[in-house]
């Protein structure tokens, strides 16, 4: 059993076989996906996808490059689609995907940190756990984190240093990784997913993109990938790959409760 804890299957790119990407997910041993939200706009995209297919769970945030479309009132928007899905029978796992990203051009720095520092007091409002997106931001991350403490997350598509890493553990992370770990030259991500605890090791896809060396830079990701994903995670650390499935699996379900929840 394999958990995918980072999917964007209500992406355009799956308009035309969704259901069949999922139920190749199921087929390949992908037990459980977690599809996080990036705006406001594809909430209900999101909660509509989990409640179509029962391996799928939501998680409900913000993305740091869509905040500059976000109105003013998404934040409380959130709030209150949050705490009524905490009611029903699916609720989200996690808020998310969250998080800064300071590598594209162009950012407004103030306001990715605002809606930030807001979705963080969600988590804690909520006691939900932070599905996290960190590009060339990891410093100021975990800033934000030692001051508003949250019950951990993901740290997805991890690329930091193994100090940042160790310091995201403390703080109650897993550390996401998927296809960038599948080229032989991402020797740094390599290092890090062969010498990291695995038990702060959670797998992902980020479907559809991030595809894995063997679909090239330009091929289509999708969550049936991730039993390769794995094997090559086993191969780093020279065990077997059922190994590798047992233990981010637990790893999956212990950081997101409430996703155990769905798999009962």
């Amino acid at each position: 059993m394999f958990i995918d804890t980072h999917c964007h299957l209500d992406a355009g790119e799956f308009a035309a076989d969704r259901d069949a990407v999922a139920s190749a997910a199921l087929q390949n041993g992908v037990s459980m996906i977690v599809v996080p939200a990036v705006e406001r706009a594809n909430f209900n995209a999101v909660c509509k996808l989990a409640d179509q297919h029962a391996h799928c769970a939501v998680a409900l945030g913000i993305h740091p490059l869509y905040v500059d479309g976000a109105q003013a009132d998404d934040v409380q928007f959130l709030a209150a689609l949050v705490e009524k899905k905490l009611s029903g029978a699916k609720q989200p796992v996690a808020i998310g995907e969250i998080g800064l990203d300071f590598f594209v051009e162009g950012y407004i720095r103030e306001r990715q940190e605002y809606y930030f520092v807001e979705q963080l007091k969600l988590a804690r409002q909520f006691d939900l756990p932070v599905i996290l997106h960190v590009r060339r931001s990891i410093d100021d991350v975990l800033k934000y984190l030692r001051k508003i403490k949250v019950r951990g997350g993901i740290a997805h598509a991890f690329n930091g240093s193994h100090q940042q890493a160790d310091m995201l553990i403390d703080l109650g992370f897993k550390l996401g990784f998927g296809g960038a770990m599948t080229y032989p030259r991402a020797l740094k991500i390599r290092e890090l997913a062969a010498t990291l605890p695995l038990e702060s090791i959670v797998l992902e896809t980020d479907a559809p993109d991030i595809p894995p060396e063997w679909l090239g830079h330009d091929g289509r990701n999708s969550p049936d990938q991730l039993p390769g994903i794995a094997q090559v995670l086993a191969d780093l650390r020279g065990i077997k790959r059922s190994e590798v499935a047992e233990i981010t699996t637990k790893n999956a379900l212990d950081i997101l409760p409430k996703l155990s929840q769905l798999c009962t």
